[in-house]
């Protein structure tokens, strides 16, 4: 990254304008933990306007519940425009559980409740973005909005804008350290905290952020697998797996358009 600091004033100022031109009152985030989050609500915060911080915990490990927390902290230390509601979801999301049928395949049963944490999260962000008229800040980074597309749809994909949405990982990082954003988090490995257990998005992707971002640049790039070691062509080709298989999320809902002549 050339300049955080341009970069910080970029993106504070593109808040600002789409606030006032959306003639809302502030913004709403989800904080995780994690670094995404700990960057866009501080962004957020920096714009001087109202800034609600959501914690909503689903059966979390305690090391992501006590990185929120130490999070939020920070940020009403340092700005009084930040104000909190932790919303424990745990009892929400069992009760869902209790009613579902039984499932005939284990996997895609653990999948699907694991997206649901994430879209109870979205609901309880859009009843505060209402009560408030406020707008839902987006956390999600380049790479994971466009590149593999490491999102739930309607969950963490649900957002008013993306104000981080046009960095990769590695500059977000970066953007972290600029602003000051607690180290626990900065140092934190990177995980969606959708399973109630220890694993890391690079468990799940079978790649390092630093890694799918050279992939994405060599695709965007057409640059040539003749060239590539041995793991980047692993890499690469696990990059393309998942952008084939989640781009029905990376572009608009299709449309059934009717001739005209029918109408």
């Amino acid at each position: 990254m050339k300049s955080a600091k341009k970069v910080e004033n970029h993106i504070i100022q593109w808040l600002k304008s789409y606030l006032d031109s959306s003639q809302l009152k502030g913004f709403v985030v989800g904080i995780s933990g994690g670094v995404d989050s700990a960057v866009t609500s501080t962004l957020c915060a920096k714009t001087g306007q109202p800034v609600l911080c959501l914690e909503m915990p689903i059966l979390q490990q305690s090391s992501q519940e006590n990185r929120a927390k130490d999070h939020v902290q920070w940020l009403k230390q340092h700005f009084s425009n930040v104000t909190s509601i932790e919303l424990p979801l745990d009892s929400v999301f069992l009760s869902f559980q209790d009613l579902l049928p039984t499932a005939t395949n284990p996997d895609a049963h653990l999948l699907s409740l694991a997206n649901t944490r994430a879209r109870l999260r979205m609901t309880s962000l859009y009843y505060f973005a209402a009560l408030h008229r406020y707008v839902v800040a987006g956390t999600g980074n380049k790479v994971e909005d466009f590149g593999v597309g490491f999102y739930t749809k309607y969950g963490d994909g649900g957002v008013d804008l993306s104000p981080i949405a046009d960095l990769n990982k590695t500059q977000v990082f970066a953007l972290a350290k600029h602003l000051g954003v607690i180290e626990s988090i900065q140092k934190a490995a990177p995980t969606d905290g959708l399973w109630g257990d220890h694993r890391t998005d690079e468990d799940q992707l079978g790649a390092s952020y630093a890694e799918l971002e050279w992939a994405m640049e060599a695709k965007e790039n057409q640059l040539s697998e003749d060239s590539f070691s041995e793991r980047e062509k692993i890499v690469f080709d696990r990059f393309l797996s998942l952008n084939r298989q989640n781009k029905h999320k990376m572009i608009p809902i299709p449309v059934c358009e009717i001739p005209e002549v029918y109408l």
